[in-house]
């Protein structure tokens, strides 16, 4: 995995890079890079994700697995080294759905070690999950498609926080825009062919997430936060050596990243002063940061379900294919791929990635649905009626030099 799990594509300072498993030339995404490659090429049945922005579903999404995001506290997080604590989720990868049902059953649960989790029990659709998975169960279903998504406006990872100024969030807001590929329209359009053929009807309506949703959900910003979840993940689980960032920087000799703790570092933006860290707890301006903005979001979200009687919403996972990292990306090396599924984390509701068929030239494409929280049965039974409907995945081919001859 990538240093910190901070990367949408798969290299480590420690051990290099992974290449996907279809065209080892190509990105395999991130973070979770490494565990879909080996899920994918059979090296294992199960794999274990933690999703910040879409590091669950992106990889899944590049090398034709099953990745899902389950409402956030229904799994437990509890142990987990965090990137951005209050975004941070975990699920199962598996090469079908059963298998990651099978193993949602197990991770499912209420933690005390975890306070999201806390009542959890009470909201949650009930086990075991393999119960919904029905080969009809697409049938009468309304998906829609949401509109920011198509028009590619992105949202800046952990957001932008209450204190900026209207030309930092212009300019941020212009940044983050994350157009929809060509070819991965086109892959959408067809993945959906198998989606109407199951039964379900899709929508598309300018009004389905517009741009202001986007403009909304990216006001979650989590950023003054990130050193909190930080200590209080060393705290409780650091090595004898240290149990503090402090004492990581006294113990190894040098600071952890910014990326994890705040601060300025040789990875930060130099144009602007860095966010004064805080905790959320007891931080007076965690209302207008992350609470306020992602019950609006959340409001919104549900209010287009119920007007226009939708069951979830369906998207592509990615907003371009996996890019080739022996050549540039956008003039730089590849950082990607990309997608515009962090809002997923920033409202805590359940996505799943399916494997929705592949590009012309062999590489995969994903599928992703969201339903209203706590509805994961209902998502994995979406998901499973699409995959045995569609059958898209197929396993990768160990060819020479473990290159595809028409990817590009």
């Amino acid at each position: 995995m990538p240093d910190f799990a901070a990367s949408d594509t798969n290299r480590s300072t420690a051990y290099g890079r992974t290449g996907n498993a279809y065209d080892v030339r190509f990105s395999p995404g991130g973070s979770s890079g490494g565990t879909v490659t080996a899920i994918t090429s059979n090296f294992a049945l199960l794999g274990n994700g933690t999703d910040t922005g879409n590091s669950i579903r992106m990889p899944a999404a590049t090398s034709s697995v099953v990745g899902v995001f389950p409402t956030r506290g229904l799994v437990s997080i509890a142990g987990i080294a965090p990137l951005d604590w209050l975004l941070d989720n975990t699920g199962p990868i598996a090469r079908d759905v059963r298998d990651a049902a099978l193993a949602l059953d197990v991770m499912a649960g209420e933690d005390p070690l975890d306070p999201r989790t806390i009542g959890s029990a009470a909201k949650a659709q009930p086990g075991p999950y393999t119960q919904y998975l029905k080969a009809d169960a697409l049938k009468g279903k309304r998906f829609g498609v949401p509109a920011f998504i198509l028009e590619g406006a992105g949202i800046p990872f952990q957001g932008i926080p209450a204190s900026e100024s209207a030309t930092e969030v212009a300019a941020d807001t212009a940044a983050a825009r994350l157009p929809l590929r060509p070819e991965t329209r086109e892959a959408f359009m067809k993945a959906l062919e198998g989606l109407r053929a199951a039964g379900a009807t899709v929508i598309f309506d300018d009004s389905i997430l517009p741009e202001s949703f986007a403009v909304t959900v990216a006001r979650v910003g989590t950023f003054p936060y990130v050193r909190e979840g930080t200590e209080k993940f060393l705290a409780e689980y650091g090595p004898t050596q240290y149990h503090s960032a402090d004492e990581y920087q006294r113990a190894v000799g040098s600071p952890l990243p910014a990326t994890i703790i705040g601060g300025l570092d040789e990875t930060t933006r130099k144009d602007r002063p860095p966010l004064i860290q805080a905790v959320f707890e007891s931080d007076p301006q965690a209302e207008a940061n992350v609470l306020a903005p992602r019950r609006t979001a959340l409001d919104a979200y549900n209010e287009v379900l119920d007007r226009l009687h939708l069951d979830g919403l369906v998207y592509p996972a990615t907003q371009m294919p996996p890019p080739d990292e022996t050549m540039p990306q956008d003039g730089k090396i590849s950082e990607g791929p990309h997608s515009d599924t962090g809002w997923v984390n920033m409202i805590g509701v359940p996505a799943v990635v399916v494997p929705g068929g592949f590009y012309p030239d062999g590489l995969p494409f994903g599928l992703e649905l969201s339903a209203r929280p706590w509805k994961d049965g209902d998502l994995l039974s979406w998901a499973y009626a699409y995959e045995q409907a569609t059958r898209h995945r197929r396993r990768p081919v160990l060819v020479e030099n473990g290159l595809l001859p028409n990817a590009r």
